[in-house]
């Protein structure tokens, strides 16, 4: 029996988390979801995520911010990131290049499908 992949979601447009959500447990994720940077914080260090989608423009904390507060943590120091954001990588914080990110998808880019794929590789 293999364990179910827990992904966390840290986005705060209400419709792409929930698109999000709907297809990674429709592809049997375990899925919860936070609406800013601040609660994803937390949410990474109460629910220990295998894998975290994380946008970069939210509301109480910044993407970039709150992953330096989930680097800080035992349990977040490890966790592969995905950074899923209209922001292009070129105008992207400087920051994420010392913070470990296993990749970085323009959401306009690719559709949740292509995003489910990306996750796999990234935990396989």
């Amino acid at each position: 029996m293999s364990k179910i992949t827990r992904i966390a979601v840290i986005e705060d447009d209400p419709i792409i988390s929930q698109m999000y959500r709907t297809k990674l447990e429709t592809e049997g994720f375990d899925v919860q979801v936070a609406t800013d940077g601040k609660s994803g914080v937390k949410l990474v260090k109460d629910y220990t995520p295998h894998v975290v989608l994380l946008d970069l423009k939210m509301p109480e904390m910044n993407g970039d911010e709150a992953l330096i507060e989930i680097r800080k943590d035992k349990i977040g120091k490890n966790i592969p990131v995905i950074i899923l954001t209209n922001t292009s990588k070129e105008e992207a914080p400087a920051s994420l290049d010392d913070l470990n990110v296993a990749d970085y998808i323009v959401k306009a880019e690719l559709t949740p499908s292509q995003v489910v794929e990306v996750i796999k590789n990234v935990i396989a």
